[in-house]
Formats: C-alpha cells, sequence, structure tokens
C-alpha cells in the first residue's frame, strides 16, 4: 500500500488460530474497525471457558470484538451495517454470511480459503486435503456470496504438502493467507481485482471431520493410518489402543522395514513403536497415554516392557 493511501475500513470475522495470524497481517496496513468472532466457550480440558484465538488477539491490538454465532438477528445486521466497513474479510468464521450482510461493505465480502478451490469447498480443507493424498495445498481469496464457498477468486496461492502435519500445514497457510489477502486488497482498492470463476464441475467438498473419525485401525493401510496422524488435532485425536492402553498417537511414519508380519501386532524396534497394519506397518515415535504427558516411543516402553516382546494393538 502506498504510503498517500488511506488505509481500508475493515470489518474482519474468524475464531481459530488460522484466522488470528491473518488478522494480525491485516491489522498492520489497514484499519481494523471490528473483529467479529464465535462466542466464549470450552476449548480445553479443565472446562474452562475461554476465548477465541481471534478474539484475543484483537483485544492485544486495541480492536473491538463482537462475539456473535449468527446473524439471524436483524439487530446484528443493523449494527454491522452502521460500521460502514469498506470490506469484510473472513477467516474461517464459523457461520454462513446473509445476503443482507454481504451487501453491506461497498467492496464487497472476501474469504481467505485453505483451498485450491474449486477443490476442498466447506470446513475442514486442510484435513481432506492430507487425507486425499494430495501434494498441494494453498489458499484463495474468494469473493463471497449466499452459496458455500462457490464464489470467485482474484488471488490463488499453493504450497507443497510434503507430508506436513495439519498444525504445520495450517500455520503455513495462515502466513500465505495473510500475504494473499493484502494483495487481493489491493487489487480491490484500485478496481484492478480480476475474478476467476470456479469450475463447479471440479468441486470437491470439505465435510467437517466426525468424532472417531482418524482413530486408527489394523485392518487398514499403514499409508492410511499415517493420513489419520497427520490430520490429526486436539479436537479429532489419533488415537487407537496398543495393548491394554489407550493411547493418542502424535507422530508417525509408515516404517521402512517392519519385523512383524500379521496385521495387528505391535512392538518396540529401533526408537519406535511398529504397528502392523493390513498392508505396511507404522512407527510410532511419540504419542500420549490417556491422563498422561506425551511421550517419545522409548519412555512409553520404560513402562510398558510386554511391548519389546510383542503384545496386540486395536482400535478403540
Amino acid at each position: 500500500m502506498k504510503s498517500a493511501e488511506k488505509p481500508l475500513r475493515v470489518v474482519f470475522m474468524g475464531t481459530p488460530a488460522f484466522a488470528a495470524d491473518i488478522l494480525d497481517g491485516l491489522a498492520q496496513h489497514e484499519d481494523v474497525i471490528c473483529a467479529y468472532t464465535q462466542p466464549d466457550k470450552v476449548r480445553s480440558r479443565g472446562n474452562k471457558i475461554t476465548p477465541s484465538p481471534v478474539k484475543e488477539a484483537a483485544m492485544v491490538r486495541g480492536i473491538p470484538v463482537k462475539c456473535v454465532s449468527s446473524f439471524k438477528d436483524p439487530v446484528e445486521v443493523e449494527e454491522l451495517s452502521a460500521l460502514a466497513p469498506d470490506v469484510i474479510c473472513v477467516a474461517a468464521f464459523g457461520a454462513l454470511l446473509p445476503k443482507a450482510v454481504l451487501d453491506i461493505p461497498r467492496l464487497g465480502c472476501v474469504n481467505v480459503h485453505a483451498s485450491l478451490l474449486p477443490r476442498w469447498r466447506g470446513a475442514a480443507p486442510v484435513e481432506r486435503a492430507i487425507l486425499a493424498g494430495d501434494e498441494e495445498a494453498g489458499v484463495c481469496i474468494m469473493r463471497m456470496e449466499e452459496g458455500l464457498d462457490t464464489g470467485p477468486y482474484c488471488v490463488r496461492r499453493r504450497i507443497p504438502i510434503q507430508g506436513m502435519s495439519a498444525e504445520a500445514l495450517t500455520d503455513e497457510l495462515a502466513t500465505l493467507g495473510a500475504s494473499a489477502l493484502l494483495t487481493a486488497l489491493g487489487q480491490m482498492r484500485h478496481g484492478d481485482a480480476k475474478w476467476i470463476a470456479q469450475e463447479g464441475a471440479d468441486a470437491t467438498y470439505a465435510r467437517k471431520i466426525e468424532k472417531r473419525e482418524l482413530f486408527l485401525d489394523p485392518s487398514l493401510s499403514a499409508e492410511e493410518n499415517a493420513a489419520f496422524v497427520r490430520a490429526s488435532s486436539g479436537a479429532h485425536p489419533a488415537k487407537c489402543l496398543i495393548g491394554s492402553k489407550a493411547v493418542r498417537i502424535m507422530e508417525a511414519r509408515v516404517a521402512a522395514v517392519s519385523p512383524l508380519r500379521a496385521s495387528g501386532e505391535a512392538v518396540f524396534a529401533e526408537d519406535a513403536i511398529i504397528l502392523s497394519c493390513a498392508s505396511g506397518a507404522l512407527a510410532v515415535e511419540a504419542l500420549k497415554p490417556d491422563g498422561k504427558r506425551e511421550m517419545d516411543a522409548r519412555q512409553f516402553v520404560q513402562g510398558y516392557q510386554q511391548l519389546r516382546e510383542g503384545v496386540a494393538w486395536s482400535a478403540l
């Protein structure tokens, strides 16, 4: 942005850490007059009510915050309209915007979507890209319309996934998205944004991750189970039973060589817990037993010596 240009009046809408990182980048260049986010809720163990990452980031910067779950209340729409934003920028807000909101800003509403649209429209694009074995991920700055992630985009950037976890990939995409958003706003400010319509025939839907969906299973291949681990998070852990112990698998890779033959066997070998799968084996390098801290494979086997001889492992 040129120094002589007046900053845009921006209303930002987002909720998770991905969105908070984008808000931080945006606020350094434009006038963020208000941040909308989902209401405070229990977000971790201990039943403690906590604010969203976007609310925390906004408060640090002194940006006014409004916690709303939707815009079904006409009063909320009226209050938003009274802010007179030039543009509304959205990143993983958690609710669809009705036409009454989309029509408020003079430059429209744009969404930072963490996929290479039209692939992976919807709630969980990063996880679905990993689970599908995609080689690339990316971000699109999309002009919002009433459909779910169906609008045209003006900036589209991509990066190789290269075996990254969902957490690491999301962090990379947040950085990429913040930069892409500033580029798009510069184009929109000067009226030279080129909007590219999505090809609906190429669209895929990134449905949300269901409870227990990422639990490991010896009837699946090592590649499938490894993808579950990479796509997992605190909200959707990759869990299984090793012997009688319920554990969350934190870090794992497909084993180059396995000392095991039958699916459902587990043994400690070469600093990893080897889980034999329907095809191949998974080498678990870090895990978290229920009720305990995260530990590496060697620490785990110190308290579970049977693993040195071999035990069964199974789905929870």
